[in-house]
C-alpha cells in the first residue's frame, strides 16, 4: 500500500514498503518561485533524519531539502537536474528529488498526513 506523508521542513514522501520517494511539497514550490536549480544525492549515500540530502535553487531563494528519514540513497531524479522547472510544474510526483530505502519505520510516525500537513503549512507559511 502507498501512503503519503509530509514533514514540517515541508518534504513530502510516499512510502512504498521500506522505499520512500521525496521531494518537496506545492507549497515549498510555490514558496520558492521559480525553480532555477536542482541538486540531487548520489546512489548509495546514507542520509539520517532531518539531514540536508538535496538542494533546490529559485530566483528567490536556496533551500536544502531533507530526508525525512534515515536510510541509503536508491535512486536520484536526474529528470529534475536536467530541467528544474519540472519541480514547478509538478513538485509532488515527476518533480521527486530521491528514493530512499528505509532503515527505520518507527520513523515514520513523526511525519504528518495531507489534512494535517495543510493545516501546519497555513498556520506556518515559511
Amino acid at each position: 500500500m502507498i501512503e503519503k506523508k509530509y514533514s514540517k521542513k515541508h518534504e513530502w514522501l510516499e512510502v512504498n514498503g521500506n522505499i520512500a520517494t521525496v521531494g518537496i511539497t506545492v507549497h515549498a514550490a510555490a514558496q520558492l518561485g521559480d525553480i532555477v536549480f536542482a541538486e540531487v544525492p548520489v546512489v548509495g549515500k546514507s542520509f539520517k533524519k532531518d539531514e540536508a540530502a538535496a538542494v533546490v535553487e529559485s530566483v528567490k531563494a536556496a533551500s536544502d531539502v531533507y530526508s525525512p528519514l534515515t536510510g541509503d540513497i536508491k535512486e536520484s531524479n536526474q529528470a529534475i537536474v536536467s530541467d528544474p522547472s519540472l519541480v514547478n510544474k509538478d513538485p509532488e510526483n515527476s518533480g521527486w528529488f530521491f528514493k530512499i530505502t528505509i532503515k527505520d519505520q518507527n520513523e515514520l510516525k513523526d511525519l504528518m498526513n495531507k489534512s494535517d500537513y495543510e493545516k501546519y503549512a497555513t498556520e506556518n507559511p515559511n
